[in-house]
């Protein structure tokens, strides 16, 4: 194609309300008043925004997502003023949700990008088992309305309990559930399968979203 037909194809849109996808690894981010998106995902912006770095007495999102094993940070950072914010992260697929008043997701810290200001948050650890999981799995606990965006690593697959997940693989899950990190059991004396920690979803309903990619921070870490 020329440069007239490659400008026009890949031209963002404007159109509509609340989050786009621009494609399925770019966020448009409408901004009028506040946003909170992952700190290092802003790709670019248009109009009069700035960004600040959120914190607070707690910690937590507002501050720091600690990765409990690995000791790595996710930032949160807020948007404010007026424009539109197109944030993408390592080329992962952007997913869409929408919370309705009161309704609340799980979702894993590594992998929240976007949500709007009207949505309550607060984050929580799953705890370890025996020394496995140093500090457990931090997750982010969010709670409508509003509309929320969160990255996989490829198309995403939803199941439903009673299910184990490799960690690094386990993106969200519905707040119905209380999962737990287990060690995993030998399948043969002396020999292990491999994935050494599993998290285990065994409650009566909801769901849980996994990626078809392993993050490599809680499982691969005590391989």
């Amino acid at each position: 194609m020329n440069v007239a037909e490659f400008t026009q194809s890949h031209a963002p849109t404007t159109n509509g309300d609340g989050f786009q996808t621009e494609n399925e690894r770019f966020l448009d981010v409408p901004v009028d008043g506040t946003v909170l998106i992952k700190a290092g995902s802003m790709i670019a912006y248009t109009g009069d925004v700035t960004f600040t770095g959120k914190s607070s007495p707690e910690g937590g999102i507002t501050g720091l997502v600690k990765e409990a094993v690995s000791g790595e940070g996710t930032p949160v950072m807020e948007a404010g003023g007026t424009g539109h914010v197109y944030v993408a992260e390592r080329g992962k697929k952007v997913q869409r949700l929408t919370l309705d008043e009161g309704e609340s997701i799980s979702i894993n810290g590594n992998d929240v990008l976007a949500f709007e200001s009207t949505v309550d948050y607060e984050i929580s650890t799953i705890g370890s088992l025996s020394g496995a999981a140093t500090g457990g799995l931090t997750t982010v606990y969010l709670t409508g309305p509003g509309q929320v965006a969160i990255t996989t690593h490829g198309d995403p697959l939803v199941m439903t309990p009673p299910i184990y997940t490799d960690p690094d693989a386990t993106v969200a899950w519905s707040t119905t559930l209380s999962p737990s990190l287990e060690v995993a059991k030998t399948f043969e004396i002396g020999q292990t399968s491999g994935e050494s920690i599993q998290m285990a979803f065994t409650g009566p309903d909801g769901f849980v979203v996994v990626q078809p990619y392993e993050e490599g921070s809680v499982s691969q870490s005590h391989r």
